[in-house]
């Protein structure tokens, strides 16, 4: 079993929610997990107070692996000298040292990527091809039963609601990419709401065996939230089995006094491959 606690888009600066953001650190030790996974955007304008804030709140959290990528607002969207020039300085010297990297666990092989752009794209982030090939250089010599798991700010699929999302560009090569690696799961931020679901409900890609689970979080600490999330607060607590992967969405809420389950998700083992025809000859 690996157990995963996903957060996302804390927005240190005027839109964080502290009292939230206490929340998330009192229930954090009680899920028993073995990897963080915090997927961008941990400041508001990616100030050196925030970022030292947004520093000093992760160190809070259990003692753990903890992945980390930059979102588009952890890169200057106004001081344009600093977001042509030095755009991640701050990021690297608060939050990671790297931008694409790569963590390797027992259980899975975690590929951090950044899908920001500073220059292009700003809002709805970009994926490039030799990205892609370090995506396929960190799991070429993963074992079959090791997972395969990319982490990334920016979303793979639009959440089904009625606000329009631009994917990331090039995500239609990246999904065709990842299918072919035998990638299990995608984990990303960004909408500021949550969305569970497979790759074959947005793109059919190039093998329709079993797809891969994508898993977004909404906005686990500011007052950020969008539609279905608006005024809302979440993240993701993920188990991983031989056979299945459970995804339990929790959510923040003041009567209840903090974050409490709300839904849950279960989807097969890619590995098992149980899309497969399996009709007698």
């Amino acid at each position: 079993m690996l157990s995963l606690l996903h957060i996302s888009d804390l927005h240190f600066g005027p839109p964080y929610l502290s009292d939230v953001g206490e929340a998330l650190l009192q229930i954090a030790p009680q899920l028993s997990v073995d990897v963080i996974v915090a997927s961008g955007d941990f400041t508001q304008r990616a100030k050196p107070e925030q970022f030292e804030q947004a520093r000093d709140f992760l160190n809070r959290l259990p003692a753990l692996p903890l992945i980390k990528v930059p979102g588009n607002h952890d890169i200057p969207l106004y001081r344009l000298k600093e977001r042509i020039f030095t755009p991640y300085e701050l990021y690297q010297q608060y939050i990671h040292p790297e931008l694409d990297w790569v963590l390797r666990h027992d259980r899975a092989v975690f590929v951090a990527l950044n899908t920001t752009a500073p220059l292009q794209k700003v809002t709805e982030g970009m994926i490039r091809p030799w990205q892609l090939d370090f995506c396929a250089d960190a799991f070429r010599d993963a074992p079959a039963d090791v997972l395969k798991i990319v982490v990334a700010h920016h979303h793979f699929a639009p959440a089904p609601d009625y606000e329009s999302d631009v994917v990331v560009h090039r995500w239609r090569d990246a999904l065709d990419r990842f299918t072919s690696l035998g990638v299990d799961m995608i984990l990303g931020g960004h909408l500021h709401r949550a969305y569970v679901g497979n790759s074959l409900d947005l793109y059919p890609s190039n093998d329709r065996t079993s797809g891969i689970v994508i898993v977004q979080s909404g906005t686990t600490t500011s007052r950020r939230g969008r539609a279905r999330e608006r005024e809302k607060n979440s993240f993701n607590l993920i188990r991983i089995g031989d056979d299945a992967v459970r995804i339990t969405h929790y959510m923040f809420f003041h009567d209840a006094g903090g974050f409490v389950p709300v839904s849950r998700h279960i989807f097969p083992r890619r590995s098992r491959q149980w899309f497969e025809d399996h009709t007698s000859p």
